[in-house]
């Protein structure tokens, strides 16, 4: 999540420049090292997507010509470099929007989809497209939002097999392409009074079946938030709520801002920032399991509980499941003593019948090397691990990274 306090900023600063560690370990390597100037973007709040080539594409924060942040792509090059290109940067009163905190995704002909936290239309940013045009890249609003379907999205959309967008902005959200342009439904709107959730920040997901499913960082019985399924019923969207985070003395609290990810079997799983039985600041954050049982409740298993130290702790996105079922994901506090700025890690499952798991630290940040991992990561064709850094790098504005397993 952005940094809440000036004096939290500070002290990251000083632990980056203090920092002298070399990060060269062999297996991580910088891609892109943000520098927020001269055009450059800065600050990676969002996920990445690679298309079939392996091109690497993201948005950041900040930065650009006009200094509202920018969408860009890296290509890689023979030379094992990668090529840093603009394809867009946002301006202040920008129609298509600024700020876009989120992560892309790309449909198969190739176009960029993604969303803007502020400006558009009416000033609650937009969800919009980048597009070739004439070997030029065209960005184009399918969508602007105007608070009362929604507002400031946080979280980059999801895409459907025909080509229908769907996220969250205090509420969740379609967008449906037509001949006249694109049409935006709201799904649900949330009634925290009811003991819903409050706060979708995070994105959506998608099973089989083209239900949703998705977590808010607040609301629900004990105020810990929820994870909710949307199901696609004859009669409309109907939400069900499949966990509320609270429910027990050393659950969870607070989900990640990032996607849940499904595992092979239908499992759920997901990350809480607060929360689980290492207290420290109402507890370190948990990695947790929802199995859909023959009744039609979810169970949730706590499968790692985070603590103060090296390990990391505090998870601000989810995990990402790979083919064999191994969990990766980021801790944006904890790993360095000399900075704190995060790890990268991996659960593996080390005895399927016992349901026991093992938890490794892939990669520590120090600081030069990126700090304050904060998106979910993803997994390109080959298992390779692909990750931002909203701050820190040899620019200080953020990096894109690659862990080869």
């Amino acid at each position: 999540m952005k940094l809440a306090t000036a004096s939290r900023l500070l002290a990251l600063i000083i632990a980056l420049t203090l920092s002298s560690h070399a990060w060269g370990e062999t297996k991580y390597k910088i891609l892109h090292g943000f520098t927020g100037r001269d055009g450059d973007g800065g600050g990676l709040w969002g996920s990445l997507a690679v298309d079939a080539q392996g091109n690497v594409y993201g948005a950041t924060s900040g930065g650009g010509v006009y200094g509202y942040g920018t969408v860009f792509e890296l290509t890689p090059e023979a030379d094992n470099t990668w090529t840093e290109t603009i394809l867009h940067s946002f301006q202040q009163y920008d129609p298509g929007g600024n700020d876009p905190v989120g992560g892309v995704v790309i449909d198969s002909a190739g176009n960029i989809y993604g969303t803007a936290e502020k400006a558009g239309a009416y000033g609650y940013g937009t969800i919009f497209e980048l597009s070739r045009e004439n070997g030029d890249w065209v960005e184009e609003p399918l969508f602007s939002f105007d608070f009362t379907d929604g507002a400031s999205p946080y979280a980059g959309p999801t895409m459907d097999g025909a080509g229908n967008l769907y996220g969250t902005a205090e509420v969740v959200y379609e967008l449906t392409p037509g001949i006249g342009g694109w049409t935006e439904q709201v799904l649900h709107s949330f009634d925290w009074s009811q003991g819903d959730g409050y706060g979708p920040i995070a994105g959506v997901v998608l099973d089989r079946a083209g239900n949703l499913y998705g977590a808010t960082e607040y609301g629900g019985t004990y105020s810990g938030g929820i994870v909710y399924e949307l199901k696609h019923t004859r009669m409309g969207w109907k939400e069900y709520i499949l966990h509320t985070f609270g429910s027990f003395q050393y659950d969870g609290l607070g989900p990640g801002i990032g996607a849940l990810a499904f595992d092979n079997s239908g499992n759920l799983y997901g990350t809480t920032a607060s929360g689980g039985t290492n207290i420290y600041f109402g507890g370190c954050g948990t990695i947790f399991e929802l199995t859909p049982e023959p009744n039609g409740h979810w169970k949730e298993t706590i499968l790692y509980n985070f603590k103060k130290g090296t390990l990391g702790f505090g998870p601000g996105a989810d995990v990402v499941v790979d083919r064999a079922g191994n969990l990766y994901g980021t801790t944006l506090y904890g790993g360095s003593q000399q900075c704190g700025c995060g790890v990268v890690y991996k659960l593996s499952r080390t005895s399927p019948a016992g349901g026991q798991w093992t938890y490794t630290v892939l990669h520590t940040f120090y600081g030069p090397d990126g700090a304050q991992p904060d998106a979910n990561l993803i997994l390109d064709s080959k298992g390779n691990i692909f990750g931002t850094t909203a701050v820190g790098g040899p620019g200080g504005a953020g990096v894109v990274f690659e862990i080869i397993p």
